[in-house]
């Protein structure tokens, strides 16, 4: 049987570990994101309210959580939306549909609170499928005014964007010390760093522009 609910404080190492073996090597050796997690929480843009885990069998196998961001005009008016990550599932549950179960679930939740407008950074192949597009197509350009190939867009409601230029801003908890975060991962069990060909490719497609 397969739940979604939102994650309690009884879950908060769980997912943290969960986080740490479905990110563990991918990007970079070692990673960061379960770090990011315990963190996250407890910053003012954590949003609690789209912090969802997915079981299978009253067991937790991944999570989703979002904060808050937001889009600036060029004349200088903010839009707040929304974005998420880490997002995971455990190694031996992915390529089932779990992650875009969960993603769909958190979908419908967040325009129920009033979000319409989605902006990630993650890697296009896994997100078009659930209704991410290139950041230019909507004019949505990084603070440096390029468009980062790996920055995606997702409106959940049409249009809502349409017309516009902007400038995309994440929320400060995703500025990650990483020797903090090397500090959180020595307390933890050992897991080996090493290297894999999906970190060329993180390499390749998140110092990638479209012009």
């Amino acid at each position: 049987m397969i739940t979604i609910r939102n994650e309690k404080e009884s879950d908060y190492k769980k997912v943290e570990e969960i986080t740490r073996k479905a990110f563990y090597n991918l990007y970079i050796p070692g990673c960061v994101e379960h770090y990011l997690v315990h963190i996250m929480r407890n910053h003012e843009d954590f949003i609690p309210e789209l912090d969802f885990v997915i079981e299978k069998d009253n067991e937790i196998i991944g999570n989703i959580m979002y904060t808050k961001s937001k889009l600036v005009e060029e004349c200088g008016k903010e839009k707040q939306i929304i974005t998420f990550g880490p997002v995971c599932i455990l190694p031996e549950y992915q390529r089932m549909g779990y992650g875009k179960m969960l993603l769909e679930y958190s979908f419908t939740k967040a325009l129920e609170m009033g979000y319409d407008v989605i902006v990630i950074f993650g890697s296009p192949s896994n997100y078009v499928s659930v209704g991410f597009q290139c950041c230019k197509k909507y004019h949505v350009c990084a603070e440096n005014g390029k468009y980062p190939t790996a920055m995606l867009v997702k409106e959940l409601k049409q249009n809502v964007l349409q017309g516009k230029k902007w400038i995309y801003y994440d929320s400060p908890v995703m500025n990650i010390d990483e020797k903090d975060a090397e500090r959180f991962d020595k307390c933890l069990e050992k897991m080996d760093k090493k290297y894999q060909t999906s970190q060329e490719e993180f390499y390749i497609y998140s110092h990638s522009f479209v012009e």
